[in-house]
């Protein structure tokens, strides 16, 4: 969500999992990403379940559609792509460009400097002594110029927890 800018606009916890209603933020379009949590010990998503989640996007209108889950079945995988729903699991994750991470990385750290000093740093002596922001955004600099994605996604993480705990607050 985070990567894609949707805003979280409604959360559904049912039996098999959780449906979030998102709002793509550009293009003001209906998102649904439906979380799915098996109770089977191989984890797989079936086909069955896809099926049930085409009958929920027949009712509401959803302009891109996610599931996620742990693995799924060879049956599951094609009833997604021919029905053009974007799939997530352990195994398989969107790729995301090094250039927009980066991108969308920098747009937290201006967002949370703002939260937390109420200006966007111009130069490093902007900063005050031991900042966690700045040390998170110092990382993804480093990891941006090596080339490093998965490095790259962890400070992303560390900062969107960050955000959420100055939510909180």
């Amino acid at each position: 969500m985070a990567m894609r800018n949707y805003s979280c606009e409604e959360r559904e916890k049912w039996d098999q999992g959780i449906d979030i209603i998102a709002l793509d933020t550009a293009s003001k379009e209906k998102v649904l990403l439906r979380i799915i949590e098996t109770k089977s010990k191989s984890g797989f998503v079936g086909v069955d379940t896809v099926r049930k989640m085409l009958e929920a996007i027949e009712r509401e209108n959803y302009a891109k559609v996610f599931l996620f889950g742990k693995r799924f079945t060879d049956a599951a995988k094609q009833e997604l792509i021919h029905n053009d729903i974007q799939r997530i699991s352990e195994a398989y994750m969107p790729k995301f460009k090094p250039e927009r991470l980066y991108l969308r990385i920098n747009q937290y750290v201006n967002e949370l400097c703002k939260v937390k000093c109420g200006k966007i740093p111009e130069k490093e002596s902007d900063c005050k002594g031991n900042c966690r922001i700045r040390i998170i955004s110092d990382n993804a600099a480093f990891h941006f110029e090596q080339g490093w994605i998965n490095l790259m996604k962890k400070d992303l993480k560390q900062l969107l927890a960050l955000n959420d705990s100055k939510k909180s607050d």
